[in-house]
């Protein structure tokens, strides 16, 4: 009886365990499952658009933005930068010349940065992003990706990839294309050039540099999100643009903080418009010229040479650098100068008749002063082909200088500038 009672037990026991451990197992499996469905929670991330006022180097003068990101758990807080570049770099002066130049992205401490923003005077704003939580993994999880060494290159381009517009495209990316698709088709009626030169006006030398050497891509009309190459209208396309937060549209950033006040004189609205004093100027020393051309006076020569020597140099050479930037490298900006039509390689050829007046040789050849009459020729023409569509840079103002004084030096060709007794 006592084994028959204790066989009966046992097999009770192993009925009901055979009943329940499927169950176990089941249960083990599901949350085995659901473990590997739900990764750990990643540590709460807040984004930040931090906006940087133009500094007193000439490279500064744009100012330059960065992604902020700050960790809730660990209270950390970086800075991706984009638009880091590096003298040392092998070759950065020819790369640069050829428009080839290779920019990268880099991780840096917050702190660490605003402490160097403010000790060079420049202002510092802040603007929080209300992005969704994946929205804000997601910008993380690329800034990361594309801050690794292997990543972190890029080809720099003024006005199409600088630091303002690899932000502008990071942030896009996370919402989907809310960004683009606000700023797009909305402008203010600005030009690539117009913001360069407004941004380099403290810089007059450089801005006049810039403007010489901008062609007609700098003259096209430019919405939002291209002006977005400016990190002050970045700055200003963001706190203007909304997302989508349950079923509403809610502001995508929050009002802008400053961190600090510049003590960098802001660009102006406009650049300024020299059309008027270049008028006057060219009028003024065309004149001037072509007096002291006229004149039978031998004090005359000498002043007369000298100034139409340097003006030729540096028309031809002027011309030559054009070509060179047209034909020669990356600078999609700078092709098809149209004041290719003004600083005219040409008037290398008419050098040795201005050096030969300063020194008294009174010959001047019938080919020299057809050269001089081409030359007026072609910048004439730049001044007719404002009223042509396919001419369509804002070059009025190097017309109106350097058209006066071409006529002028060709005239004084017509006679033999080094006129006058020899001694």
């Amino acid at each position: 009886m006592t084994g028959d009672w204790g066989k009966r037990h046992f097999r009770a026991a192993v009925a009901r365990a055979c009943l329940v451990l499927p169950c176990v197992l089941a249960l083990a499996n599901n949350a085995s499952a659901q473990a590997r469905a739900e990764p750990p929670a990643a540590s709460p991330v807040t984004v930040s658009l931090l906006t940087v006022g133009p500094g007193d180097i000439f490279f500064e003068r744009f100012g330059h933005n960065a992604i902020v990101v700050r960790d809730a758990d660990s209270g950390a807080a970086v800075a991706y930068n984009y638009g880091i570049f590096d003298f040392e770099q092998q070759d950065f002066l020819l790369n640069f010349a050829r428009g080839r130049m290779l920019y990268r992205i880099a991780v840096d401490e917050l702190g660490d940065d605003l402490a160097m923003y403010r000790g060079e005077g420049r202002s510092i704003t802040e603007q929080r992003l209300d992005l969704a939580p994946e929205q804000a993994r997601a910008l993380v999880d690329f800034l990361d990706w594309n801050a690794r060494p292997e990543n972190a290159q890029y080809r720099y381009d003024y006005f199409e990839a600088n630091c303002s517009t690899r932000v502008r495209d990071a942030l896009d990316r996370a919402l989907g294309g809310a960004l683009r698709a606000q700023s797009e088709g909305r402008s203010r009626g600005y030009t690539y050039r117009l913001d360069a030169l407004r941004l380099m006006a403290p810089e007059p030398l450089l801005a006049i540099g810039i403007d010489l050497g901008l062609g007609p891509y700098a003259d096209q009309r430019i919405d939002f999100w291209q002006e977005s190459f400016v990190p002050e209208t970045l700055s200003k396309v963001v706190a203007q643009a909304n997302v989508a937060r349950d079923g509403r549209d809610v502001p995508l950033a929050g009002a802008i903080e400053t961190l600090s006040k510049g003590q960098v004189e802001e660009p102006p609205a406009l650049p300024p418009d020299r059309r008027l004093p270049f008028l006057g100027l060219g009028l003024a020393l065309g004149a001037g010229l072509f007096w002291l051309g006229r004149s039978p006076r031998a004090s005359a020569r000498i002043p007369l040479a000298a100034f139409a020597s340097l003006f030729e140099l540096f028309c031809g050479v002027g011309g030559l650098v054009l070509l060179f930037l047209w034909l020669g490298t990356e600078h999609r900006a700078a092709w098809r100068n149209e004041n290719l039509l003004l600083l005219d390689p040409l008037c290398l050829l008419l050098l040795p008749a201005w050096l030969g007046a300063m020194r008294r040789r009174r010959a001047v050849r019938g080919a020299t002063r057809w050269i001089a009459w081409l030359v007026v020729l072609v910048a004439a023409f730049a001044l007719f082909s404002k009223i042509l569509p396919w001419f369509a840079q804002a070059n009025v103002q190097w017309i109106a200088l350097l058209l006066p004084i071409h006529l002028a030096l060709a005239l004084a060709l017509q006679r033999d500038p080094g006129r006058g007794p020899a001694r």
